[in-house]
């Protein structure tokens, strides 16, 4: 097979065709599309049968385009190397109702419809005149001695047209297959890559609906996003009215313990338990305020980026001046977490002296830069939680901008949309 080729049309303009396996990829993709079409046709002329004896089962008529357009997608791979993936989006609900609704809504199930009625009754028979006429009849001619070698009466009847009784004239026979057939594999070739255009067309995705799917990606991963910062928040205060003051409870009685008891075995162990139950209450807020900081719930975006600064490892120069606006919970979480993360490593990473934060909202994105005058070179493959923080990012449809040379500055650059009303 021409390994630069993805179509019989790339093939025979190359000038490999023969020398390829596409003759015989195009012959068995039109020869399946001959096997196919008689059980398609006695489906659809059944369906329509009932239909119109039990009107409500006619709907389902509606759908009999669906099985074809998947089993033809993955036909289409024998002659068409570019994968066809399908053009049917996924309910944003379960349960059948919900899938039905979508898929008469969808124009893909219609056109689905549309190739099943044209191939039942019109693509298959094109098909198996092609592979009959263009290949059949060669090899019908080549098999001439062989036909004349089984022959009861000694003779055969090459085409129902000529008369055979010998097998110089069966191996001139044989020689005009030969010569026929290399030259009828080229338009056999030609009509199997119209065809798989025709089911590329027709099945395959198009563009408009290529964006459609993609924004309706876009909105289940802001849904997605949502709901995991909805859940976390859940979290923080299941934790915080629950298991952190019960915490505090435990860590007064034994305070109060400890001071009634008297000096002795049972005093110090209760002062070793009061100091356990001081650590599992401290690893509980530490905790609790990485799963979600109640100074971004109390005071916005940004009276978190200001305490993240005061609460730095290196002095954070801040430049906050203007409040942000009140953003969606992900977004600000996302910001949140990700100058925490930046701040991080230029406490661990960079050797700087400074560090600089600066954050603006334009009214449709949110624009954060951390710059450090460190030794720069900073690298996400290097695992610095760098790729982390921009997948988060780019869940919500933002980008992270690095430019860190060797010797610095560093800066990082967060941009997430976020477009505010006045």
């Amino acid at each position: 097979m021409d390994d630069h080729a993805s179509t019989p049309w790339q093939a025979l303009a190359r000038g490999r065709y023969l020398r390829s396996a596409w003759p015989w990829r195009a012959a068995g993709y039109l020869a399946g599309g001959a096997l196919t079409g008689p059980p398609l046709l006695l489906g659809l002329v059944l369906l329509a049968a009932v239909g119109v004896i039990a009107f409500p089962l006619l709907a389902l008529l509606g759908l009999a385009g669906l099985p074809t357009g998947a089993v033809e997608r993955r036909r289409l791979r024998i002659v068409d190397a570019d994968p066809a993936p399908t053009p049917h989006r996924t309910p944003a609900e379960p349960g059948p109702l919900a899938w039905a609704r979508l898929r008469y809504r969808e124009q893909a199930t219609w056109r689905e419809l549309a190739y099943a009625v044209l191939h039942g009754f019109v693509l298959w028979w094109v098909d198996l005149a092609a592979v009959a006429a263009l290949l059949g009849l060669p090899l019908l001619l080549l098999t001439t001695p062989l036909q004349l070698a089984l022959a009861a009466d000694g003779e055969v009847k090459v085409l129902k047209l000529w008369l055979v009784t010998s097998q110089p004239g069966a191996l001139a026979f044989a020689a005009a297959g030969a010569v026929l057939l290399p030259v009828l594999l080229h338009p056999l070739g030609a009509l199997a890559g119209a065809r798989a255009a025709l089911t590329r067309a027709l099945l395959a995705p198009r563009e408009r609906e290529l964006r459609a799917r993609l924004a309706e990606v876009t909105r289940s991963r802001a849904r997605l996003v949502a709901a995991f910062e909805s859940e976390r928040r859940r979290i923080e205060r299941d934790l915080h009215d629950g298991a952190q003051q019960r915490l505090v409870a435990l860590t007064m009685a034994l305070g109060l313990a400890r001071l009634d008891a008297p000096p002795g075995p049972l005093a110090d162990r209760l002062a070793t338990a009061h100091a356990e139950a001081g650590r599992v209450l401290a690893e509980l807020r530490e905790l609790i305020h990485g799963i979600h900081p109640q100074v971004l719930t109390d005071y916005g975006l940004t009276g978190a980026l200001a305490d993240i600064a005061e609460r730095s490892a290196v002095p954070v120069a801040t430049d906050l001046s203007a409040a942000l606006p009140r953003l969606p919970e992900s977004v600000e979480a996302a910001a949140y977490f990700g100058v925490c993360e930046a701040l991080a490593n230029v406490g661990r990473h960079s050797g700087a002296g400074r560090a600089a934060l600066t954050a603006r909202h334009t009214g449709e994105a949110l624009l954060i830069d951390v710059s450090d005058d460190g030794r720069g070179g900073a690298d996400p493959a290097t695992g610095s939680g760098l790729t982390g923080l921009a997948d988060r990012v780019a869940v919500l449809d933002g980008t992270l901008t690095i430019t860190s040379p060797p010797g610095g500055p560093t800066v990082l650059s967060l941009e997430i949309p976020c477009p505010v009303s006045p």
